[in-house]
């Protein structure tokens, strides 16, 4: 059954929401990184976090509505960060179906990303993203078209990326299921890493029921992550950091 499409509306409280909620988790770079959407009947066109604006700030009416190039559209003049839009505009350009993308430098991510393994089926979080993650090579803090099109390419068809000695991406249908990929990415870095740090020896589950568990999880795809979890994130969300809506 397709989707209702949602209203910009509706997108900018769901985005603004995840800004909020990767804040109270410790996700922010102080006015770094960046959670983009695509704005609903508008191709081309997406919202993102003013530059120098702190996660636990960003409202619903305060997102800039910028094209694929980077150019604020909304005649609000507020600026926008040049490297954040390098990745998510060639993002959005090439996965149309993406229309939610998350990029983060949180520790348990950039860690992850300087281990030469990637993420490992160790942990029933990480089962989600099994063959789900590509890798993209760190090239230094420009990105130029060259790169954009070589991160384009790992990221494929796929649900995210880690990017080498940098951080980590997922896409999402919804914001709520790009917020909850990275959600268990997290998780599961974070788990992996300590049972590494713990001392010798992983014990990594056999790809085939790695492989198993994740078309389990997946279903028929009928339900996708983030329908059952996002209204209950969003309930604690107006307790605890009422004005995103704003």
């Amino acid at each position: 059954m397709a989707r209702p499409v949602p209203t910009e509306a509706q997108v900018r409280i769901d985005l603004a929401a995840a800004y909020r909620l990767a804040a109270q988790r410790g996700w922010d770079d102080t006015i770094y990184t960046h959670l983009s959407a695509s704005v609903p009947g508008e191709p081309g066109c997406y919202l993102i976090n003013p530059f120098g604006a702190r996660f636990d700030e960003i409202t619903a009416s305060g997102l800039v509505k910028v094209n694929r190039r980077g150019e604020v559209v909304d005649g609000s003049g507020r600026g926008v960060n040049p490297t954040g839009f390098t990745i998510h505009g060639a993002v959005h350009a090439a996965r149309p179906d993406a229309a939610c993308v998350i990029h983060l430098h949180t520790p348990w991510g950039v860690a992850l990303s300087m281990r030469p393994e990637g993420l490992l089926p160790t942990s029933q979080f990480a089962m989600r993203l099994h063959g789900r993650l590509g890798r993209h090579a760190y090239e230094g803090l420009a990105l130029g078209e060259a790169e954009q099109r070589r991160l384009v390419a790992n990221l494929g068809a796929l649900d995210g990326l880690i990017l080498d000695n940098h951080g980590t991406l997922t896409v999402g249908r919804t914001v709520a299921e790009a917020w909850m990929l990275m959600y268990l990415l997290e998780r599961a870095a974070q788990a992996q890493l300590a049972a590494m740090a713990a001392g010798p020896g992983l014990r990594v589950v056999p790809e085939e029921i790695a492989a198993l568990t994740y078309r389990q999880w997946v279903g028929d795809g009928s339900e996708i992550d983030g329908d059952l979890e996002w209204p209950a994130l969003l309930r604690g969300l107006d307790r605890t950091s009422p004005g995103y809506k704003d």
